[in-house]
């Protein structure tokens, strides 16, 4: 008896050095390490045959370690890089960063002693700043490159490099020749902690911020004409209600402005008499405690009811917390003016009764006069805008020209004067009176600022303060600083946006925004942006190039002088201003032409910087073009980097310096909150990739975390794996995820490996025409699922790539089609038609696995590339270029038949599973599955399917006795066109019959020339005396065989050989198959009698008559089965692979004709169409396949083997 170990060693397993963990921290600078020594990229950024493709970077701030939003942008833009590399276009991608601004300068101003500050000049503080700048710069590269992104790493653009700042200087010079430059007085936002102005892209707007918000009357004092006989009346008594929520503009207060469209009233404040007084008197004590404040009319005090006031941003409701409260003043004011739609509001904020007296409309109020409660001057309502509305306070605007954009607007109207009281230091100034010296803006613990409660005491002494309460709301912070900012005017060179809005709004739509949200957000921004303040007051950036007249203050500012300074920052860079004099920076002519310069002091906003850079880097690097194909950044970008490109780029040449636009949100936790470094809930990149202990916060608690080194395709996967579109998130949780599935992938890649250890594609890949239906079907899904993942990348819409690829590599791959693929893997012999078909369709699909996942699990792909166990004319799976299809894998037709062949399955696996979790089964194997099919097309699909012998036409089955008369199914043409049914003979005369014809079929063909030369006389004479010596000669070698042990071996081998020979010479091609066929049919006519019990029908012809059938097929139960009965019916012709056994991975199928048989099992499941059920596989267990077979134990010499692997280690299936 064979043992089983034999067996065992017989069995095609996998084969491959490809491991099956990921290895990331070793592998992948390994295969960064290859991409690098063979020049990957920049041979395809060079050689690809396609266009080019530009994706501009956005430059990151060189000033620190690189946060999980960096990762996100950076990941992204190089996974449509790699796509596009793929694709075959030349990418060049140039990584910037941007090394000028405030941020850079406080890290190092941070860094020094106080004295050391003290005496820092302006160029040793650039000089610091740059040479922090660089090693920034060096260490962010790393990380990059650590990433798996590609670029042109050994020569990004820098903004602080000499030919970067020259072309800046011109892109400003450009803007000034056109009229767009200008220097003036205009409210910015400041921040005092960094003491320079502000643009809107560097404010960021926290929660819980909360101010002092308060309702104030102004005495009126004079009306239009038109409105005297209405409201006369109410003189001197009338009050103009305004609301604001920064007190300390109130003495900057020009003017209060009304919405013309909106009716305004007169409204009385309810008089409740001495009961009011008594019970106000009464509840002083606990009101003041609450932090509320007495409304008095007509030296009445009158209660007030808690209520939460409105103003701009988000309105959150909170209780008035009091400041230090002196003796309150009673409030003068009988009357008061206010938006007649907010009286009930007003009632119920204010805590009394508000009685219309009279209505005036907006337009009508524009002259009259005011008087300011705390300074001796006397002010106009005004026509104000849209900004105007009844959403909250009380209809009329407070409008200080200094300190707001849309007051400063409609100051120019008026032609008001720009008072603007504050100075660097968010201090008033003395212009504000008794309130010098005093700080707008809150300092440490504090809950009001000084200048805030001062002017709220000086409103309640005026008797002018209604209500004062807490507001929370959103309000502009420096994003560096943290600290709030304030908006106040001040001397500053301007970008006129008004010069050039309109070919703004043009170009936006003439972009392609991805969302297309983006088109929405930014044209608002730039339709209603004001002019940008382009002007900062700091050390390190690129100098404003403007001379100013010592005596007259006049700026020299022209094509010459810019020109000359532009010159000189491009040989030795922007440190000049500082290094060089003033007759040095200037023009000739303009040495000596009597008057004395001064340079500016003034550096460009961070944002012109980052914004010139299509002239700097696009337009003057000769191997990129302009406008470039893509921009892709956070989507805060609208109002920063997007819009600063646009502006200066429209400004200059007309033109969006970009084709297409693509945001991404912002990295939040598992509870939605942004991710950073002060809430404790953010991810360092790095410790993603290398792995080791954190420490998060959730839910508000601190918690030290075990990262394993996931490596950065881990971290690639979730960039492609999240909506980036919206806010993504990131854990533990889903990084544990994002491994396991990575690990999915690879296993599966590592299963494709192992299985073509012995395939050669170039000789032994099968022609798709005769490829077994389900690999046909699996090529038809990969045109499915490639295409799919390529309209992903193609829509940039990368989450649908990871679904796609996920589900193909786990529902297509690991649970169909490997899954069934194992036994033709293993158990046929390695150069057979049942291994080399699946082969075939593997190498394909690793192929394009490894292409199309390359993009994003750019080190795995790679890493399979370099294991494929054959060669191929790529060094890398990137010059390999996208996945390859051919269009006659399509084939919607097979893939409907095999989906219902799969939905079979899924259902026949619920019973089988069932059966298993029951014990009645082990594995699937032990099962034979009973099949009730109602659709009659269905039903004979199946059949076809399904059958009686799973061994292929032409190969020797199990040793048989001598007393069985087994019909087979021989394949001796395609199955469309002929079936040949042979009934075996017993075995001595099978071999006597064998010997004859071999001898008939050797005779010399002179035969027939002898015959023909003497006649038709000696014909008979002459086959008969051939025909008694061919049987004499044929009974010695039989004789002598007999008794020659050795010889009769040897024959053995010999016919053994000559079989092979003949299979391989006219069976494998159908054409040979049909050439046989041919010739047996010859045969038969000329030595076989017609009678013989052989039936052929070829093109469809009814078989002979003596093939009827002689026995019926019995019903079996799942406790008695019994061998397959004689037939001589047609028998489905099988391929040893497209069959419903192997479909349902079980030893056996039975289709039966009615749900009946099915009712008496105990593993079943039914419906109206479709029956299963689940019994006991028939015969026993091979020992090398496991499958169970009644065949097992037929063979003498291989007892304890099925019909399938008998000729499977002959090397025949």
């Amino acid at each position: 008896m064979t043992e089983a170990k034999t067996y065992k060693d017989t069995v095609n397993l996998p084969k491959t050095d490809f491991d099956m963990r990921a290895n990331a921290v070793k592998r992948e600078p390994e295969i960064q390490k290859f991409w690098a020594e063979n020049k990957i990229y920049e041979k395809l950024s060079q050689n690809n045959p396609g266009d080019l493709f530009i994706l501009h970077d956005g430059p990151p701030y060189a000033n620190g370690t690189l946060h999980l939003g960096h990762a996100l942008n950076k990941i992204l833009k190089d996974i449509i890089n790699k796509y596009q590399l793929l694709r075959g276009r030349k990418v060049r991608y140039i990584p910037g960063w941007d090394c000028h601004g405030l941020p850079i300068e406080l890290k190092v101003l941070q860094q020094l002693k106080p004295e050391e500050r003290q005496k820092l000049t302006p160029l040793e503080l650039r000089h610091k700043a740059r040479d922090f700048a660089l090693k920034a710069v060096d260490e962010q590269r790393e990380s990059f490159k650590r990433y798996g992104v590609w670029g042109d790493w050994d020569n990004p653009y820098l903004t602080l490099k000499p030919e970067y700042e020259a072309a800046q200087i011109g892109v400003f010079g450009q803007m000034v020749l056109k009229g767009y430059i200008y220097r003036g007085l205009k409210p910015v936002h400041w921040s005092p902690s960094s003491k320079t102005a502000l643009a809107e892209a560097e404010l960021e707007y926290p929660e819980g911020h909360t101010s002092p918000s308060i309702y104030v009357a102004f005495p009126m004092t004079g009306l239009p004409p038109g409105l005297k006989l209405d409201l006369e009346d109410y003189l001197p008594d009338l009050g103009v209600a305004v609301w604001t929520t920064t007190p300390w503009t109130i003495p900057a207060n020009l003017a209060v402005s009304v919405n013309p469209e909106l009716t305004y009233a007169v409204v009385e404040i309810e008089d409740k008499g001495d009961k009011g007084d008594k019970e106000d008197k009464e509840d002083k004590g606990d009101k003041e405690d609450k932090g509320e404040l007495s409304l008095i009319s007509n030296g009445s005090p009158k209660a007030t009811s808690k209520s939460s006031g409105k103003g701009k941003g988000k309105d959150k409701s909170s209780s008035p917390k009091p400041v230090e409260e002196k003796a309150s003043q009673p409030v003068k004011f009988k009357y008061l003016l206010v938006a007649a739609d907010l009286i009930d509001r007003l009632s119920s904020t204010l805590g009394v009764k508000l009685h219309k007296k009279a209505m005036v409309t907006g337009k009508d109020l524009e002259g009259a006069t005011y008087r300011h409660p705390l300074f001796d001057r006397s002010s106009q309502i005004v026509i104000g805008g849209d900004y105007v509305t009844t959403e909250s306070g009380t209809g009329l605007v407070h409008t200080a020209p200094g300190h707001g954009q849309e007051d400063y607007m409609v100051g120019q109207r008026y032609n008001l004067p720009i008072l603007s009281p504050v100075d660097a230091d968010g201090k008033f100034t003395e212009e504000a009176g008794q309130f010098a010296g005093l700080s707008v803006v809150t300092k440490g613990e504090q809950s009001i600022s000084e200048g805030n409660a001062a002017v709220i005491e000086g409103l309640k002494a005026a008797g002018c303060l209604l209500k004062q309460e807490r507001y929370e709301h959103k309000y502009p912070y420096d994003w560096r600083t943290k600290k709030p900012t304030i908006f106040r005017a001040t001397e500053q060179w301007f970008a006129s946006v008004e010069g050039f809005r309109e070919q703004a709004l043009e170009a936006i739509a003439a972009v392609k925004w991805i969302p297309s949200q983006g088109e929405n957000r930014i044209t608002p921004m730039v339709a209603e942006r004001s002019d940008w303040c382009i002007s900062r007051q700091r050390n390190w950036g690129v100098p404003i190039p403007v001379f100013y007249d010592e005596a007259s203050g006049e700026p020299l500012l022209n094509e010459e002088t810019i020109a000359h300074v532009q010159k000189i920052i491009a040989e030795i860079g922007s440190d000049a201003w500082w290094e060089l004099s003033v007759a040095e920076l200037l023009p000739e002519k303009y040495r000596d032409n009597g008057h004395t310069y001064r340079k500016g002091t003034d550096t460009m906003d961070v944002w012109f910087d980052s914004g010139s850079s299509w002239a700097a880097v696009a337009k003057q690097r000769p191997e990129l073009c302009y406008p470039v194909d893509m921009y892709l950044e956070g989507s805060d970008q609208h109002r920063g980097w997007f819009q600063s490109s646009l502006l200066t780029s429209v400004a200059n040449n007309g033109v969006a310096p970009y084709k297409t636009v693509l945001t991404h949100g912002f990295t939040v936790d598992e509870e939605g909150r942004k991710q950073s470094k002060s809430l404790g809930n953010g991810f360092d990149p790095n410790e993603i990739i290398e792995g080791g202990k954190i420490k998060l916060k959730q839910n508000g608690k601190e918690k030290q975390v075990e990262l394993p080194p996931y490596g950065a395709d881990v971290l690639r996967l979730w960039v492609s794996s999240v909506d980036y579109t919206n806010d993504v998130p990131l854990s533990v949780n889903i990084l544990k995820q994002l491994g396991d599935i990575r690990g999915k992938i690879r296993n599966t890649a590592r299963f494709l490996l192992g299985n073509l250890h012995d395939f050669d594609p170039a000789k032994d890949t099968v022609p798709y025409e005769e490829l077994p239906e389900i690999d046909r079907y699996m090529l038809h899904r990969m045109t499915e699922v490639f295409a799919e993942v390529t309209e992903a990348y193609e829509s940039f819409q990368f989450f649908r790539f990871f679904q796609a690829l996920q589900n193909f590599c786990v529902v297509d791959l690991s649970n169909f089609y490997l899954d069934i693929a194992k036994d033709r893997l293993y158990i046929s012999a390695e150069d057979t038609y049942r291994r080399r078909t699946c082969q075939t369709v593997m190498a394909i699909a690793l192929e394009n696995l490894a292409r199309a996942i390359a993009p994003v699990l750019c080190h795995m792909a790679e890493d399979i590339w370099e294991y494929l166990p054959y060669k191929t004319p790529y060094k890398s799976v990137f010059e390999s270029g996208w996945v390859k299809l051919e269009e006659q894998w399509k084939n919607p037709e097979l893939a409907a038949k095999w989906q219902k062949l799969r939905q079979i399955r899924g259902e026949v696996n619920k019973v089988m599973e069932q059966a298993r979790a029951e014990k009645m089964i082990g594995s699937s194997l032990e099962a034979k599955v009973l099949l009730y099919v109602g659709d009659e097309e269905l039903r004979q699909q199946l059949q076809a399917l399904n059958p009686s012998s799973s061994v292929p036409p032409g190969i020797k089955l199990p040793q048989e006795t001598e007393t069985e008369a087994i019909h087979v199914a021989v394949e001796i043409a395609p199955p469309e066109q002929l079936a040949l049914v042979a009934e075996k003979a017993p075995e001595k005369s099978q071999q006597s019959f064998n010997k004859v014809a071999t001898v008939i079929g050797n005779l010399p063909d002179y035969l027939d020339e002898f015959l023909a030369k003497y006649g038709k006389s000696l014909i008979t004479v002459g086959m008969l005396v051939t025909l008694l010596v061919v049987l004499r000669v044929v009974s010695v070698i039989v004789g002598t065989v007999n008794s020659l042990p050795l010889l009769q071996t040897l024959f053995e081998l010999v016919g053994m050989l000559y079989s092979i020979v003949f299979v391989k010479n006219n069976l494998l091609l159908a054409s040979d198959r049909q050439n046989l066929a041919n010739r047996v049919i010859s045969l038969k006519t000329e030595v076989i009698d017609d009678t013989a019990s052989v039936g052929i029908e070829v093109g469809g012809k009814d078989q002979s008559p003596e093939l009827e059938p002689k026995a019926e097929v019995n019903a079996q139960t799942d406790t008695e089965s019994k061998p397959t009965p004689i037939t001589n019916e047609q028998l489905p012709i099988t391929n040893g692979v497209d069959e419903l056994r192997y479909l349902f991975i079980s030893s056996q199928v039975e289709l039966v004709d009615s749900p009946a048989k099915l009712e008496e099992l105990q593993y079943k499941g039914q419906s109206e169409t479709l029956g299963i059920g689940v019994v006991k596989a028939d015969g026993v267990k091979c020992d090398r396949c496991w499958n169970y077979s009644i065949h097992v134990g037929e063979s003498s010499q291989h007892p304890l083997l099925c019909e399938r692997c008998i000729p499977a280690l002959a090397a025949q299936f």
